[in-house]
């Protein structure tokens, strides 16, 4: 039987004074006035402060607006952080320039992304018994801080082998806390921000952190700032304090203690979770859907490798517009996919991978040379870009709305286990999405596009079977008026 998504039902009670006392109010003190906090959070939201909450409890029903400027600010934070640390990018390059062995670079991603996912499952079942749940989330956070700053260090002291296997083991650390911290905040978001301005949360923070994150790489590519390691590692040090003030701002939010059912063995607790599958159709096609969408997250890197037909060194040359093109697809797109995905997660995905098929179908085409027939010129230094930019906006839509919907369509009960759940398969993926780099190398860069379009137009035929879990049913008690 489906678990029940109807508006989560809290007991009303007085605010939790205890869980905010922590040390910060002299750093809270900075945020705006209230009536100016208040207004911030209707123009960003559209939400009328005094509106009734129908699916968070009452402390947090009445901190609303000063919730979510916390978790703008400290999702700013992190994800400015996150740009600066781009294992795609930032990275590569800096395990390139302090001599790394080849083989290395390969596993930078790998260990991003699946390392974060792959253990949340039975991370899960120890963050469910904890009432409070924004520690984990700061620790965690507090934790990449200080790897990042980690990693910085290593490349200023150490070269070659020793310094690359440093650099990885740090980034398997960090990507550790980062699963601890994913299940976290999903479950504190559901608990402290109501549905409709969830997915605008994320949106906001995207939007600003990109614009931070294009700065830095407009004065990296005219030169503004030197491109070494000394830059790239002070970069990384601003990255770690980034991600040390963002645990001290989540560490401020009200949240109320939630239910902890399901906090037992990890292990059996991770077998209970898989059981859903079998509970749960939505749940089923929801995955399904995930997983096929990592096409473009995917898609990026290939179209790029379509501009280094032209000369050897092709790709140096056009790295610069690419960084851009993405940086200004996230600044155009998160916040509008935020208020799009509170609306509707589930129309989100389905223009989402309609976007991501057309793009990828598209870069094939300029691949195979048939860019003249859709009236491109394959020629123009302005055409892969221009893709990259309108791949990275579907992906953004990705991204934002399979968040809303994973944290809308489950019930408090079940929030972290469909959290971990979902991630869990994920990643798992993710790691599977390597056999793209053998098609690639087997078969060229036009057929992986292919492969990649058509896992699109099935994401978005699937989407189209999933719940408008926006809507949501009256209940008889858990209305509370701010």
């Amino acid at each position: 039987m489906a678990p029940d998504r109807r508006g989560d039902e809290f007991p009303c009670g007085a605010a939790d004074n205890a869980h905010r006392s922590f040390p910060l109010r002299l750093l809270m003190s900075t945020l705006p006035a209230p009536p100016l906090r208040n207004r911030i959070y209707e123009v960003l939201t559209g939400d009328d402060v005094d509106r009734v909450c129908l699916d968070i409890p009452e402390e947090s029903c009445r901190e609303q607006p000063r919730n979510f400027l916390l978790h703008v600010s400290a999702l700013s934070s992190s994800k400015t952080a996150d740009g600066l640390l781009d294992p795609k990018i930032v990275l590569a390059w800096l395990m390139g320039a302090i001599g790394a062995p080849t083989f290395m670079l390969g596993l930078l991603v790998p260990i991003r992304e699946a390392g974060a996912l792959l253990p949340q499952l039975v991370i899960a079942a120890a963050i469910r018994s904890m009432p409070i749940r924004k520690w984990v989330w700061a620790i965690g956070a507090t934790v990449q801080g200080a790897c990042m700053i980690g990693i910085a260090l290593a490349a200023l002291l150490l070269d070659g082998a020793p310094a690359g296997w440093a650099i990885l083991a740090l980034l398997v650390l960090l990507s550790l806390a980062r699963s601890a911290g994913s299940i976290a905040h999903k479950d504190v978001l559901g608990k402290t921000i109501r549905k409709a301005t969830r997915g605008t949360v994320a949106g906001s923070a995207g939007t600003l952190s990109a614009v931070l994150v294009l700065v830095f790489g407009v004065l990296l590519g005219t030169g503004v700032i030197e491109r070494s390691i000394e830059t790239i590692a002070a970069a990384l040090v601003v990255g770690g304090a980034l991600w040390i003030a963002a645990a001290l701002l989540f560490a401020s939010l009200a949240e109320a203690p939630g239910a902890t059912e399901g906090g037992g063995n990890a292990l059996a607790v991770a077998i209970r979770q898989f059981g859903l599958l079998r509970e749960d159709a939505q749940l089923v096609r929801f995955i399904a859907v995930r997983c096929l969408l990592l096409a473009t997250a995917l898609a990026p890197p290939f179209i790029v490798t379509l501009g280094e037909r032209e000369s050897a060194d092709a790709g140096t040359g056009t790295l610069g517009p690419f960084v851009i093109a993405a940086a200004l697809a996230t600044i155009a797109s998160s916040y509008v996919w935020g208020r799009v995905s509170d609306v509707s997660s589930r129309r989100a995905l389905i223009v989402a991978a309609g976007m991501g098929a057309a793009c990828l179908v598209l870069a094939a085409a300029i691949g195979a040379d048939l860019g003249v027939s859709f009236g491109v010129d394959a020629d123009s230094m302005f055409a892969l870009p221009a893709l990259v930019f309108v791949a990275t906006i579907a992906d953004q839509g990705v991204k934002l709305g399979r968040t809303t919907h994973v944290v809308d369509m489950a019930g408090t009960t079940e929030r972290g286990a469909y959290t971990a759940l979902t991630n869990t398969i994920g990643g798992i993926a993710m790691l599977g999405a390597g056999v793209f780099g053998f098609v690639d190398q087997r078969f060229g860069a036009v057929t992986v596009l292919v492969l990649l379009a058509v896992m699109c137009v099935v994401a978005m035929r699937l989407a189209g079977g999933l719940e408008e879990v926006q809507r949501i049913a009256p209940v008889a008690t858990g209305a509370v008026k701010r």
